[in-house]
């Protein structure tokens, strides 16, 4: 752990490997942020479609209860 209290993901200090495991470690963590965010807005997609359909269905039965 650094003084800072920050470790990488292998549980060793930032800064502690050679000079190109850096940069490949950034572009590792870009690219995982880029697939967690992706996976959020498809799940977020999913909900939102979800909770329309289900209001559609809602108002859909409100609109035959109305029905005399």
């Amino acid at each position: 752990m650094s003084p800072d209290g920050t470790t990488g993901h292998d549980g060793t200090a930032p800064g502690s490997g050679a000079a190109g495991d850096d940069a490949t470690t950034g572009r590792r963590a870009t690219l995982e942020e880029k697939a967690r965010r992706r996976a959020m807005l498809i799940r977020a997609g999913i909900y939102i479609f979800a909770t329309h359909l289900f209001a559609g269905f809602v108002l859909l039965l409100f609109a035959l209860g109305d029905r005399k």
